[in-house]
This record gives structure tokens, sequence and C-alpha cells, in this order.
């Protein structure tokens, strides 16, 4: 019996020392990577702003090309007419989603690349970020 209450009482003890270990470093104050931003990221937006900016790019040469192109505008719109003149109502109505929501891509992403150029001239004239 005593070795049975010695044990439970180890256990317990164990249970509890763990349990507050857990708590204490729930409440650490300075958490790390995965904590709370510290501030706007604005090194990190100067550093990647040419790489968007050239995907931006990228995607609009896309949707706006002719009908040769994979992904373009001209292309699905084709798609949807030859749907449709196939008696095909259900695949054309699924493509035109489609075609509606690309539509719909390029105003935003428009809207994103004149955000993007004046990030670009904050960075350039804030030292990329540096002197926040």
């Amino acid at each position: 019996m005593p070795r049975t209450r010695t044990t439970v009482i180890s256990l317990i003890a164990v249970g509890t020392l763990l349990g507050t270990a857990g708590a204490a470093t729930a409440d650490d104050p300075h958490p790390g990577p995965s904590g709370t931003p510290t501030g706007d990221g604005a090194p990190g937006l100067c550093k990647r702003a040419p790489k968007i900016d050239h995907r931006i790019d990228r995607i609009l040469d896309r949707l706006h090309a002719d009908a040769s192109r994979r992904g373009s505008l001209a292309r699905l719109e084709q798609r949807v007419a030859a749907a449709k003149s196939a008696g095909h109502t259900e695949i054309e109505t699924y493509l035109n989603d489609r075609l509606t929501f690309r539509r719909s891509l390029v105003p935003t992403l428009e809207a994103r690349q004149k955000d993007l150029a004046d990030v670009q001239k904050w960075c350039k004239a804030h030292d990329n970020g540096a002197d926040n």
C-alpha cells in the first residue's frame, strides 16, 4: 500500500509540474516567429515587390493574349462559343462561370499593379523599409 501511495503522489506531482510548465510557455511574452507581428513587414514587402510586379505583368499578359494562348480570355471565350454551338449547355455554363471570374481578375490585378507601383516608390524613398 505505501508503494502505491508513493507512486500516485509522484504521478500527481509530475503532472502538476508539467501542467505548470505548459502554462508558463503559453504566457511567454516573447513568443518568437509564430507570435503576433511587430511591424508592417515593409522590408519584406520591399524585397518581394519586383517579383510580385513581374508575376502580375505575366498574368495580365496571359489574360490579354489571343486565342492561341492557354489561359487567355479570348481562348476561354472561344471555348464557351464552341460549347454553345455544340449544344453542351452544362459545359457552356461551367466555362462561362470561369470566364466571368477570369474577367473579374483583370481590374483587380490592374489595381494591385497600381498599388504596387506606389509601394515601390515608397520603398525607394525609405531605403527599402529599413528606416521604418
